[in-house]
């Protein structure tokens, strides 16, 4: 069964570094995602894993066995494109059962899961339909059902959802999720959509300029990032420049501007100078509060955003803090203009050593 492993993996183009020193485990059996910035190099990772693409430098081995050389037919894999490819003289049904039909599976067997996924992905009534007539959502549709019928065990998926509409990417993320699982495939799905990765993957690559950034869980990578890129890149937070002043076994006391925040996480740095980070969801906005701890601050911009609304908030000491609350029917409570206070769960609280180029720099997606 397929397991991958990368070992120093590294792809230039002349002068141009697409991917440099990155080594993964990917178990069998399990879903991984990849994400990051635009150009960060994760398509050019998996067209390396698949063969489309030679690796400059490093070692590829699934299941053990070494395939740097080995072209693409001998690997194994299922690819689905981010460029949808399809046989254009051929119909829905011709495309999906290709690869069982070159292989010379037992036609019944073959036809049997043809079906099953055409139904699966809603394209049993345009079976006998060619590409050019259908939209590019059932097109991709289309190159997912051909990828899975394929008898491979490792399946690669470049974007596979990008070209439909929000909907359905989130019915069919969840549906690639179970047929995977149901399977026991091992999947290695690059996407740009966050919310997309963080419902359907078991572990999350989040890439950054060529290198991996981190590997975690879900819920790791959003409660507990190691890096400050993580921390901004996967969902959304608040980052205030502080010094520490003091360090207890309980907590951390960073001073910021003339006010101070309460961490339980530890903060072992070299230099004083920190990052605290909090997600916006994790802040508590009232209109009073007794805590000494509590900033004041104004409202200065409300936004409906469908199941949240989004606060602006700029406190007495100067910083801009971004508030999430879930929609109800009293969370309009605060206007633009409307004084509040901000309390900050001292286990919500991260802390990072602060960078040398800088906080914009360090989480820039450049």
């Amino acid at each position: 069964m397929p397991s991958v492993r990368l070992v120093n993996i590294a792809k230039r183009y002349g002068e141009i570094t697409a991917v440099e020193n990155v080594n993964l485990q990917i178990e069998n059996k399990e879903y991984v995602c990849i994400i990051g910035p635009s150009g960060c190099g994760k398509t050019t990772l998996i067209k390396c894993i698949a063969g489309i693409v030679e690796p400059t430098e490093g070692e590829i081995y699934i299941d053990g066995r070494l395939l740097n050389k080995v072209p693409i037919q001998e690997r194994g894999v299922g690819y689905v494109f981010q460029e949808i490819a399809l046989f254009p003289h051929m119909n829905i049904y011709e495309n999906v059962s290709y690869g069982p039909f070159v292989k010379g599976w037992d036609p019944e067997k073959a036809g049997s899961l043809v079906e099953e996924m055409l139904n699966m992905m809603a394209l049993r009534e345009r079976a006998k339909d060619r590409p050019d007539v259908l939209s590019e959502g059932a097109q991709q549709k289309t190159a997912i059902a051909r990828a899975f019928v394929s008898g491979s065990l490792l399946l690669l998926l470049d974007e596979p959802l990008g070209s439909l509409d929000a909907k359905v990417r989130t019915v069919l993320r969840h549906e690639l999720r179970r047929m995977v699982k149901d399977l026991g495939l091992t999947a290695i799905h690059v996407t740009h959509d966050q919310e997309e990765a963080m419902a359907i993957a078991d572990r999350i690559v989040i890439m950054k300029a060529g290198g991996i950034v981190e590997v975690g869980t879900p819920l790791e990578l959003y409660l507990h990032p190691k890096a400050l890129f993580t921390a901004n890149f996967v969902g959304e937070a608040n980052f205030m420049e502080g010094d520490v002043i003091r360090v207890t076994n309980e907590r951390v006391d960073v001073k910021i501007h003339d006010a101070v925040l309460y961490s339980s996480r530890k903060a072992d740095f070299k230099e004083k100078k920190v990052v605290a980070a909090i997600r916006p969801e994790f802040v508590v906005m009232q209109k009073s509060s007794s805590r000494r701890e509590a900033w004041k601050g104004t409202v200065e911009n409300v936004i409906f955003m469908g199941s949240t609304v989004r606060y602006e908030v700029r406190t007495d000491n100067g910083e801009l803090i971004v508030v999430k609350r879930p929609f109800a029917t009293d969370t309009y409570r605060w206007d633009a203009g409307s004084r509040v206070y901000l309390s900050f769960p001292p286990s919500a609280i991260l802390l990072y050593p602060y960078p040398q180029a800088g906080i914009e720099k360090e989480i820039s997606v450049e």
